[in-house]
């Protein structure tokens, strides 16, 4: 009998309670054995026990070492402030990783993308240093640092290196931010310089999403901070379908929070129509990570002979099928 998983299980809210319960009954179908110790995080847990993110949450993580996470709402412009950084910064999941590639069976504007983002997670504009000086005057600070900027470098390069990626574009506005993005650039730089067989070039940010635009397959790997990685896996998630079609993966030396990277839509919560891809191929990264690579192999293939069979696909994707329909389908594919 196999290892059993201790996974900290994050629903969150909005549709995140229904898509994490299809994605567990799936996970439960590939036949790993999983422990799931469940929390609320966000409003949702501020009204049960007063704290955003309970401390029995920081406990749970702490132990496991691997969290699945829905999406939890972050408020606009107030309120409290967003799980997701937090938790990143708590801790120092410093690798924001997402694949982007096209399911098959799905027609987009761009077919057969294959694109890896990886982005910086704990530094640059997000490290929520901001204060009013005067009056209508609010400075919000970047932070860039030499060990920040070399680790992330060396996960891109150790990554493309490990999976056989041909290339990696540093992406950066140094033209500008001499000093934060130039020490950023002499970091991938310095980092390029061990791995000959890989193909390194640097493109400003702006310029990237103009040619990303015109011509997706031009990339293979992109490394870029915080603030451009966030903008740029979202612009490339439109490539393969949307948000809800793309995983993603905070990574870490001590820890991993595997996650959708889509909003809670609240608007359609608890219809029955929400689509858990995102998620599901989230927790196929998530299999990996767990060392159950023949699991996650099965679990691709059966989302992907879900797409391609189009019978029972949720209606953003063109389809009819309701959350728990689609579910049953992966299963039966499995």
């Amino acid at each position: 009998m196999g290892k059993t998983h201790a996974v900290t299980l994050i629903p969150g809210d909005g549709i995140g309670p229904e898509v994490t319960d299809a994605v567990v009954r799936i996970l439960e179908a590939t036949g790993v054995r999983f422990a799931w110790e469940r929390f609320a995080a966000g409003a949702g847990a501020f009204e049960k026990h007063g704290e955003y993110i309970p401390k029995e949450l920081y406990a749970s993580i702490e132990r496991n070492r691997v969290a699945l996470k829905g999406p939890v709402t972050t408020p606009v412009g107030g309120g409290f402030p967003s799980i997701n950084v937090t938790l990143r910064k708590k801790f120092e999941l410093y690798a924001n990783f997402r694949p982007i590639r096209n399911l098959p069976g799905l027609e987009t504007r761009y077919p057969g993308v294959d694109l890896i983002i990886i982005r910086e997670n704990t530094e640059g504009e997000y490290v929520g240093l901001e204060h009013e000086v005067v009056p209508g005057v609010v400075e919000s600070l970047k932070v860039i640092t030499e060990k920040g900027s070399t680790r992330i470098a060396k996960f891109a390069f150790e990554y493309a290196a490990k999976n056989g990626r041909r290339k990696i574009h540093a992406i950066h506005k140094a033209n500008i931010m001499k000093m934060s993005d130039g020490l950023f650039l002499r970091c991938a730089r310095d980092v390029a310089k061990g791995y000959p067989d890989i193909v390194y070039g640097e493109h400003i940010i702006d310029n990237t999403c103009m040619q990303l635009v015109m011509n997706p397959y031009q990339y293979d790997t992109l490394l870029l901070e915080n603030l451009y990685g966030d903008i740029v896996s979202d612009l490339c998630a439109a490539f393969v379908g949307g948000l809800g079609l793309v995983p993603g993966a905070n990574l870490g030396a001590e820890a991993a929070i595997f996650e959708a990277v889509h909003g809670s839509a609240p608007d359609i919560a608890g219809k029955d129509i929400a689509n858990p891809t995102a998620l599901l191929l989230s927790a196929v990264l998530m299999l990996r990570h767990l060392d159950e690579g023949d699991a996650a192999d099965k679990l691709q293939g059966a989302v992907e002979k879900t797409y391609t069979e189009k019978k029972t696909l949720t209606r953003d994707v063109g389809g009819r099928a309701g959350t728990r329909a689609f579910a049953d389908a992966v299963m039966g594919a499995l």
